[in-house]
């Protein structure tokens, strides 16, 4: 498999790579990449799941117990299960989230996308979404998978993330290049 961003040369990347062909020879890529951005967003949700997958002092068994719940929960596939289960047996399970991004970079360059992060400090509309879709999709020249945050540090504008290319319009980022011009 082709990757022009070195994303498999990490540790978290040659997982991600690893469930992409599991994935891929079971058919099951949407399934997965489904699976990935339902636990991805409850990483982001709660703050005892992201706690419970870098507490070092849990057990590979404990950890093990503790995916199982949240598949069941989630209503995860079994091939996302199972990798889980690899995860915690490895532990392995911190590097979890940049694993969800890594197999959705994967998945989006096997279908010819681009992925592309936004960061607002409101949440933009479905409109806004869809326009700004366009205006990168006409930018790169391919289609664009737009995932959204919201982090209302960066007080307005956009920061957009395109594998290693930043586009950063905030606000924040202008207030403190002219608080440092005026330093001197």
């Amino acid at each position: 498999m082709e990757n022009s961003g070195g994303i498999t040369a990490s540790l978290q990347g040659r997982y991600a790579a690893a469930l992409y062909e599991l994935a891929n020879e079971n058919k099951a890529v949407a399934s997965v990449e489904s699976d990935l951005d339902s636990l991805g967003r409850a990483l982001g949700e709660s703050a005892d799941l992201a706690a419970l997958i870098r507490n070092p002092q849990i057990g590979r068994d404990a950890a093990a117990k503790a995916m199982e719940g949240v598949a069941d929960l989630l209503k995860l596939s079994a091939l996302t299960r199972n990798f889980l289960g690899v995860l915690a047996a490895n532990r392995r399970l911190a590097a979890l989230p940049d694993i969800v991004r890594a197999f959705a970079s994967i998945a989006a360059a096997a279908r010819g996308e681009v992925s592309a992060e936004v960061t607002s400090a409101h949440p933009l509309s479905s409109a806004q979404l869809k326009a700004l879709e366009a205006r990168l999709k006409a930018r790169e020249g391919q289609d664009v998978k737009l995932s959204a945050k919201v982090d209302p540090e960066i007080l307005g504008g956009l920061v957009v993330r395109i594998g290693s290319t930043q586009i950063d319009s905030s606000i924040r980022t202008r207030l403190n290049t002219l608080a440092q011009a005026m330093k001197g």
